[in-house]
């Protein structure tokens, strides 16, 4: 995600979350900066595991650096994003056939019932006030006993970046300054909160944890970003879930 600045706000500003208006930016950087390409995607592929055969859906995929990834491990993808701008960027790495929609997880999802056996949200439900309806889709989307495999911003780097701070149980919404590598500028709003309210909404919608992970950075970077890579495998940034639906009806536990 774009880093250069940082700073928590209340205020909400009247355009936020445009990544149409910053699409090609975004995308290069997280080609190969630290948080992006050497810490959650590597983080996502290794909780996703063996996934050769699998039909996934990548739930937020940007202009497609994890869907290229999984696609590669022999997955067959379904990517989808708000940003026609992203899907657009998306389409031109991964080829005109690849199966690419523009849908935002806040709406009913345009696919069957257990249409996947997995799906891969990565760093985007934290854009949502309420997860319930989501969540609902993305089980109705899943076969039986199919995973949910998500990250999010960390409760407690958002916790912490707000001042003053929030009260800690509540869901709240706050904004952050964004500035990409060029100087632009953009704001984003996410939604905060407490960590037994992210598990609640899981098990809510039918969904057990199996995996809660805060991992380290690929060791590849340590080279490559000596003074960030020891700050990042000190510090707590992104939060991984691994969630598992209920199994079909009648079968074994």
């Amino acid at each position: 995600m774009p880093t250069a600045e940082n700073h928590a706000q209340f205020a909400r500003p009247a355009q936020v979350n445009d990544y149409d208006s910053f699409a090609e930016s975004y995308s290069a950087l997280s080609e190969t900066s630290l948080l992006n390409a050497y810490y959650e995607r590597p983080a996502m592929l290794s909780l996703a595991g063996d996934v050769a055969g699998r039909r996934i859906l990548d739930a937020g995929c940007g202009s497609g650096p994890l869907f290229a990834a999984l696609r590669d491990r022999g997955a067959l993808v379904t990517g989808l994003d708000s940003s026609a701008r992203m899907v657009e960027l998306a389409r031109r790495r991964l080829g005109s056939d690849a199966a690419l929609h523009v849908a935002d997880l806040g709406n009913p999802l345009p696919f069957a019932d257990g249409a996947f056996d997995d799906v891969l949200a990565s760093l985007v439900l934290h854009y949502l006030k309420d997860w319930g309806p989501t969540l609902a889709e993305v089980r109705r989307v899943l076969r039986p006993g199919g995973r949910l495999i998500a990250s999010v911003q960390h409760p407690f780097v958002d916790y912490a970046i707000q001042d003053p701070r929030p009260d800690y149980h509540a869901t709240t919404n706050y904004t952050d300054e964004w500035t990409d590598l060029v100087g632009q500028t953009t704001w984003m709003s996410f939604w905060r909160r407490p960590l037994h309210a992210m598990t609640d909404a899981f098990t809510s919608a039918g969904f057990r944890l199996a995996v809660i992970s805060e991992p380290q950075p690929d060791p590849a970077a340590r080279e490559l970003y000596p003074d960030d890579f020891h700050s990042l495998s000190t510090k707590v940034s992104f939060l991984f879930f691994v969630l598992e639906g209920p199994p079909a009806t009648g079968s074994a536990e």
